[in-house]
């Protein structure tokens, strides 16, 4: 069934705020106080989770419109990787102000102790990048090196998964599940390159 412009235009709206709820629900329990015993590292959690679900997501749909045929599913690539952007950049805003307080020192101090910390900035880093290249004007001008420059989100992908599990102490089955899911989602990537390098 063939959609029109005002169709693909409703469902997309749909579609982001829907993707927006999880921040307005979790706007919504910190004005309720309803964070727990340590607010602003639930709400850093929440927001890190967020991030790497919507990166995994927007890897995701490229595997899913091949193996279903559906070429319709790529049209939310971009609004997915903006949203892990949005959502990665909530993450880092929480630590720095709410939990640093602006504390340069305090960030020179932490740092060192906390490795972790270096790996989620780098995949932050990466981000940024693809984040400020997603519009079809910057597309239209890296032309070839567009797609080379969005290949850094295979890397971000992974470092994600590592600052992830360097992060949890104990209970590694959330993490565990997500480096799962990227191993299946790049393994598919890399059977796809070898397959076309053999044709």
């Amino acid at each position: 069934m063939r959609i029109s412009k005002k169709g693909w235009a409703f469902i997309k709206t749909g579609v982001f705020f829907l993707s927006l709820s999880p921040f307005m629900m979790l706007l919504n329990d910190t004005i309720q106080d309803q964070l727990g015993a340590n607010p602003i590292e639930t709400l850093h959690f929440r927001l890190g989770d967020w991030a790497l679900r919507f990166l995994c997501i927007g890897l995701a749909l490229t595997p899913l419109k091949k193996l279903f045929h559906q070429s319709w599913l790529v049209r939310f690539r971009r609004m997915m990787g903006l949203f892990a952007f949005f959502y990665a950049s909530m993450h880092f805003l929480v630590y720095i102000v709410l939990d640093l307080s602006l504390s340069w020192e305090a960030f020179v101090d932490e740092v060192p102790q906390s490795p972790y910390i270096l790996v989620g900035i780098f995949t932050y880093t990466l981000l940024i990048p693809l984040a400020l290249t997603s519009t079809r004007v910057m597309q239209r001008r890296l032309g070839k090196n567009w797609k080379k420059l969005h290949r850094l989100v295979y890397i971000a992908g992974v470092s994600a998964v590592v600052h992830y599990l360097w992060l949890v102490k104990s209970d590694f089955n959330e993490p565990a599940f997500y480096a799962g899911v990227m191993f299946v989602l790049l393994g598919f990537r890399l059977f796809e390159s070898i397959q076309t390098r053999t044709r």
